[in-house]
């Protein structure tokens, strides 16, 4: 029998990769993990974590402005961002030793720079080769700038917008996806003058139509500047400012361009092609349902096959990558059905299941119920912020197959919502369930009347 040097050797200490190589530790299996960069991958670092505490600095603005309907007297606030971004540094961090001891503890041996692809069991690091009976890439994506003129010179990414030393007061972002609308809402609450724009009709391009359309409501309503049908033709720099020259003929001076236009896998120069390794026209590596590659001793999993792009869906990939191979569970699976997603926009957005639009492609007919009102903090805050909530049912059977929502609190609700569904809920559960009074969860066991017509494909 062939000898090497490691059981599994998993290039990127991401979420997916780090769940891999320690769950395969604690099986018994000798392990070595290689990062170029800070442990805990996108999530950790430029992703989930230091924008949902973005998201939380912004939200205070609400908190003060609702205040004095309440009682309360607020007198002058500023937000310090120099402070805000040390002590975000400082968490993230703390985060980095966390996945870094995960590592340690499993018995991990850690490799610190980038690894390259030698053949089918063989790796570089830093000059230094070793070998593995299985290798896994777990390298996840990287965001993209465009190649019109300026962008790559003036423009940023997702990746630098948590590291800058200033918080712009006037930000351009291009984007109409999860990424771009959470930033507009961000900066928006820290006070920056926002303007966001789309090259398509309607911003969450893939969501249901009426939770795009709700969305761009409030977001106009909250004072982002939301141009659809627009792009970035070119970036220049006059003194401090930036001059961006928009497609409808505007142009605007800003202090920041901000890129969220799409990520790519982050294959380049792993040297996958020369092992053999098939990719795909997006550079995203093409797997089997056991996570193989073309190269059967090769594995991939998480956001460089660019499947289902969630750290959770990535953590659960690996999990049971390793149950399979070093907890001789091969029947465990990763259950893909009913993924709940959310975007920390401002209101947030949370979903599960099918759109009405996808539901009535596949069924042809669908029961629909949704309601729209100002959660009862509103009235007294005097905020305009109402929130949107739909159920979208088969009727063949009564089964939930889709949750929508738009408004406070909605991504803390849809966890829940996505067991229920899981488990076969129908409507009729729904609607026997006592509602918790008084919450906008409620409404969810409250809706009664079917929306009266279809909606049409786009």
């Amino acid at each position: 029998m062939a000898s090497y040097d490691f059981d599994l050797f998993t290039i990127g200490a991401g979420s997916g990769g780090v769940r891999a190589a320690r769950i395969a530790g604690q099986h018994g299996a000798k392990v070595a993990v290689a990062e170029a960069g800070r442990f805990g991958g996108t999530c950790v670092n430029v992703g989930c974590v230091p924008k949902k505490l973005m998201v939380y600095a912004a939200q205070f603005a609400h908190g003060f402005e609702d205040a004095p309907g309440f009682g309360w007297t607020v007198g002058e606030r500023s937000h310090d961002w120099a402070r805000f971004i040390a002590a975000k540094d400082a968490e993230i961090n703390r985060l980095n030793g966390i996945y870094r001891r995960l590592l340690e503890g499993s018995g991990a041996t850690i490799f610190e720079g980038r690894a390259k692809l030698v053949d089918a069991h063989t790796v570089e690091v830093n000059g230094q080769r070793v070998t593995a009976e299985r290798i896994l890439v777990a390298v996840g994506g990287w965001p993209e700038l465009p190649d019109e003129p300026g962008a790559k010179e003036y423009g940023i990414t997702s990746n630098e917008v948590f590291e800058l030393k200033e918080m712009p007061r006037r930000i351009l972002i291009a984007g109409g996806g999860y990424i771009a609308t959470e930033f507009a809402g961000i900066f928006n609450g820290l006070g920056a003058d926002v303007t966001q724009i789309y090259r398509g009709k309607q911003i969450l391009r893939g969501f249901d139509r009426d939770v795009r359309e709700f969305l761009t409501e409030e977001l106009v309503k909250s004072g982002v500047h939301l141009r659809l049908n627009t792009v970035i033709q070119r970036i220049e720099k006059t003194g401090e400012c930036l001059v961006a020259t928009l497609s409808d003929g505007r142009i605007l001076e800003v202090d920041q361009v901000l890129y969220a236009i799409g990520r790519r896998p982050l294959t380049r120069d792993l040297g996958l092609e020369a092992a053999g390794v098939e990719l795909d026209a997006y550079g995203a590596i093409i797997i089997n349902d056991q996570y193989q590659t073309s190269v059967p001793s090769i594995y991939a999993l998480g956001d460089v096959t660019n499947r289902v792009n969630l750290t959770p869906v990535a953590l659960a990939e690996g999990h049971v990558l390793a149950d399979r191979l070093y907890g001789k569970r091969p029947g465990r699976e990763v259950n893909y059905d009913n993924i709940p997603t959310a975007v920390f926009s401002d209101p947030p957005v949370a979903c599960v299941g099918l759109t009405e639009e996808e539901a009535r492609r596949r069924l042809g007919k669908v029961d629909v119920y949704r309601t729209t009102f100002k959660p009862m903090k509103n009235t007294l805050a005097g905020r305009d912020q109402r929130t949107l909530m739909k159920l979208v049912v088969d009727p063949a059977n009564d089964r939930v197959i889709g949750a929508h929502m738009v408004g406070a609190d909605t991504p803390e609700m849809i966890q829940a919502v996505a067991v229920a569904m899981n488990a076969g809920a129908t409507k009729w559960h729904f609607d026997n369930t006592i509602g918790l009074h008084p919450t906008a969860a409620e409404e969810f066991v409250t809706l009664r009347t079917k929306a009266p017509e279809p909606v049409e494909d786009e």
